[in-house]
Protein backbone atom coordinates (compact mmCIF):
# COMPACT_ATOMS: atom_id res chain seq x y z
CA UNK A 1 0.00 0.00 0.00
CA UNK A 2 2.92 2.44 0.89
CA UNK A 3 4.25 1.67 -2.78
CA UNK A 4 1.17 2.21 -4.32
CA UNK A 5 0.69 5.52 -2.61
CA UNK A 6 4.34 6.60 -3.44
CA UNK A 7 4.33 5.88 -7.15
CA UNK A 8 0.50 7.59 -7.31
CA UNK A 9 2.30 11.00 -5.54
CA UNK A 10 5.15 10.47 -8.09
CA UNK A 11 3.00 10.14 -11.18
CA UNK A 12 0.79 13.25 -9.85
CA UNK A 13 3.98 15.68 -9.36
CA UNK A 14 5.42 14.28 -12.67
CA UNK A 15 2.15 15.10 -14.23
CA UNK A 16 2.02 18.41 -13.04
CA UNK A 17 5.63 19.71 -13.25
CA UNK A 18 5.67 18.46 -16.68
CA UNK A 19 2.83 20.85 -17.83
CA UNK A 20 3.61 23.63 -16.07
CA UNK A 21 7.16 23.06 -17.60
CA UNK A 22 6.70 22.09 -21.09
CA UNK A 23 3.14 23.18 -22.21
CA UNK A 24 1.91 25.86 -20.28
CA UNK A 25 1.47 27.85 -16.95
CA UNK A 26 -1.18 26.92 -14.67
CA UNK A 27 -2.98 29.58 -13.72
CA UNK A 28 -4.31 29.51 -9.93
CA UNK A 29 -5.35 32.44 -8.60
CA UNK A 30 -4.25 33.56 -4.98
CA UNK A 31 -8.03 32.57 -3.35
CA UNK A 32 -7.40 28.60 -4.53
CA UNK A 33 -5.44 26.54 -2.33
CA UNK A 34 -2.31 25.15 -4.34
CA UNK A 35 0.79 23.13 -3.21
CA UNK A 36 3.79 24.30 -1.99
CA UNK A 37 6.02 22.75 -5.18
CA UNK A 38 3.95 23.63 -7.86
CA UNK A 39 5.77 26.53 -10.00
CA UNK A 40 8.65 25.87 -8.46
CA UNK A 41 9.77 22.55 -9.79
CA UNK A 42 12.13 22.92 -12.74
CA UNK A 43 12.90 19.40 -14.85
CA UNK A 44 16.27 19.34 -12.85
CA UNK A 45 14.23 19.12 -9.54
CA UNK A 46 12.10 17.17 -10.94
CA UNK A 47 14.65 14.61 -11.43
CA UNK A 48 16.18 14.54 -8.01
CA UNK A 49 12.19 14.11 -6.54
CA UNK A 50 11.97 11.03 -9.36
CA UNK A 51 15.14 9.66 -7.90
CA UNK A 52 14.66 10.06 -4.43
CA UNK A 53 10.93 8.22 -4.64
CA UNK A 54 12.58 5.14 -6.72
CA UNK A 55 15.07 4.79 -3.67
CA UNK A 56 12.20 5.18 -1.46
CA UNK A 57 10.51 2.44 -3.02
CA UNK A 58 13.35 0.44 -3.82
CA UNK A 59 14.12 0.39 0.17
CA UNK A 60 10.34 -0.56 1.06
CA UNK A 61 10.92 -3.64 -1.35
CA UNK A 62 14.21 -4.22 0.16
CA UNK A 63 12.60 -4.22 3.77
CA UNK A 64 9.95 -6.12 2.54
CA UNK A 65 12.46 -9.03 1.65
CA UNK A 66 14.59 -8.54 4.44
CA UNK A 67 11.46 -9.44 6.49
CA UNK A 68 11.18 -12.33 4.24
CA UNK A 69 14.38 -13.33 4.36
CA UNK A 70 14.44 -17.19 5.62
CA UNK A 71 12.27 -18.04 2.19
CA UNK A 72 14.24 -15.72 -0.44
CA UNK A 73 17.73 -17.43 -1.17
CA UNK A 74 20.86 -15.29 -0.41
CA UNK A 75 21.86 -14.86 -4.04
CA UNK A 76 18.46 -13.22 -4.48
CA UNK A 77 19.05 -10.74 -2.00
CA UNK A 78 22.89 -10.14 -2.69
CA UNK A 79 21.79 -8.99 -6.54
CA UNK A 80 18.34 -6.61 -4.82
CA UNK A 81 20.70 -5.38 -2.38
CA UNK A 82 23.36 -4.21 -5.31
CA UNK A 83 20.58 -3.20 -7.15
CA UNK A 84 19.50 -0.91 -4.39
CA UNK A 85 22.88 0.66 -4.01
CA UNK A 86 22.92 1.37 -7.55
CA UNK A 87 19.85 3.58 -6.88
CA UNK A 88 20.87 5.10 -4.00
CA UNK A 89 24.60 5.87 -6.23
CA UNK A 90 22.70 7.32 -8.88
CA UNK A 91 20.42 9.57 -6.91
CA UNK A 92 23.43 11.09 -4.67
CA UNK A 93 25.29 11.62 -8.25
CA UNK A 94 22.88 13.44 -9.92
CA UNK A 95 22.00 15.82 -6.82
CA UNK A 96 25.80 16.38 -6.82
CA UNK A 97 25.65 16.79 -10.32
CA UNK A 98 22.63 19.60 -9.90
CA UNK A 99 24.44 21.36 -6.82
CA UNK A 100 27.59 21.30 -9.11
CA UNK A 101 25.83 22.97 -11.60
CA UNK A 102 23.76 25.28 -10.02
CA UNK A 103 27.10 26.91 -8.98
Amino acid sequence: MIDISLVGGLIVMVMLSSYENFVSRLDLSEDHEKLSWLGKMDSTSLKNKVAASIVAISSIHLLKLFMNAGNVSNDKLLWYVVIHLTFVLSAFVMGMLDKLTKH
